[in-house]
């Protein structure tokens, strides 16, 4: 299985922007933070301007939160970034002819669908401001 560190790497890109917010903005300065590489951080970036989190100027390494970090929740970072939005998901191929398999897809679809109502609802009550306050706290 396969995970998506998109969110993770998106808020530490956000993160990054207000604790550093007098430093190298680049996306190789970024990068480095994370470990990764600098096409990932543009691609973040361009999502989080797209969602109007973020502004960036071209050829300039000076990005700037548009919210103060309390105002930004991890809900509003996770719609932000181009990704499977699905938490859980069902495995579509179960044999029809079986008891089981015929109806487990629709009963896990609705349970899985609550599942994630509650991690969203969870996600819209994080902000921002508290992941930073524990980072520059510890």
């Amino acid at each position: 299985m396969r995970y998506s560190y998109k969110l993770s790497d998106a808020v530490h890109v956000l993160t990054y922007l207000a604790v550093f917010a007098d430093d190298d903005h680049s996306s190789v300065a970024i990068s480095k933070s994370i470990n990764s590489n600098p096409s990932l951080v543009r691609s973040l970036m361009s999502d989080l301007r797209k969602a109007g989190l973020i502004t960036t100027q071209q050829g300039l390494a000076d990005t700037k939160l548009n919210k103060d970090p309390k105002d930004i929740s991890l809900y509003d970072v996770y719609q932000a970034i181009n990704m499977n939005h699905d938490l859980l998901h069902v495995d579509p191929k179960t044999n029809m002819a079986c008891l089981v398999g015929s109806k487990i897809q629709g009963v896990l679809d609705q349970q899985y669908r609550a599942v994630e109502e509650a991690a969203y609802a969870k996600m819209k009550t994080i902000s921002l401001a508290e992941i930073i306050e524990q980072i520059v706290k510890k």
